[in-house]
């Protein structure tokens, strides 16, 4: 299986992380962010992730991506999912955008390896998100709003290794979103969150993102 993927993304760290779990081999294939023509010639338009089975078959929804990966072989993403889990997720990915999005073009990743890529990044993100550097300014401001979810999150936590006790769908909403927020240079996770992160990228072998 080959997987179409950006570093930073955490939808893309969904489909890593699950194959890491299952330990199956995963090839991937980072795009530069200004290669839309090659998005649109595998699939008519620009989307990433995006995943080759071995069949040649293309998935490219993250969620159905994870599911079939843990379908091969034994499971084992069999713990209970919990909805304020998920209510949980879909509130901090909400809130994170204007701390990692004018970091990530700080983080020397393969994704922006040319100007083009860095200028094409950075003129679609700041369309969206305003300007990076008045973010980063206002980091301080943004942390704050952000803590409540994070200690929210650390009541959730029921083992460092799987947040439900048995890993889950859970643990792939999760750690890509804790994966992003670690870039930020001032954000301390509360105990519980920090222990889990610490040892789920641990557990499949990742190093996290450079922080700035």
């Amino acid at each position: 299986m080959r997987l179409y993927m950006f570093e930073h993304c955490s939808l893309c760290f969904r489909v890593r992380m699950t194959a890491a779990l299952k330990h199956m081999h995963l090839q991937e294939t980072v795009v530069l962010d200004d290669d839309t023509e090659t998005l649109v010639a595998m699939v008519g338009k620009r989307i990433i992730p995006i995943l080759v089975k071995d069949d040649g078959q293309i998935m490219l929804e993250s969620m159905d991506m994870v599911r079939y990966i843990d379908g091969q072989s034994d499971p084992i993403l069999t713990g209970p999912q919990r909805t304020e889990v998920a209510a949980w997720a879909e509130r901090f990915v909400s809130k994170t955008g204007p701390l990692t999005m004018p970091r990530y073009p700080l983080l020397g990743l393969p994704e922006f390896a040319t100007i083009a890529a860095l200028d094409h990044y950075n003129l679609r993100k700041r369309k969206a998100f305003g300007d990076f550097v008045e973010l980063r300014a206002g980091t301080r401001r943004y942390v704050e709003e952000l803590m409540p979810d994070l200690e929210e999150l650390d009541g959730l936590i029921e083992n460092p290794l799987a947040l439900n006790g048995t890993l889950s769908v859970d643990d792939v909403r999760v750690l890509p979103l804790l994966r992003s927020a670690a870039v930020v240079k001032g954000l301390s996770f509360p105990r519980a969150v920090r222990e889990y992160f610490e040892s789920m990228m641990d557990r499949i072998g990742y190093q996290p993102l450079p922080v700035v």
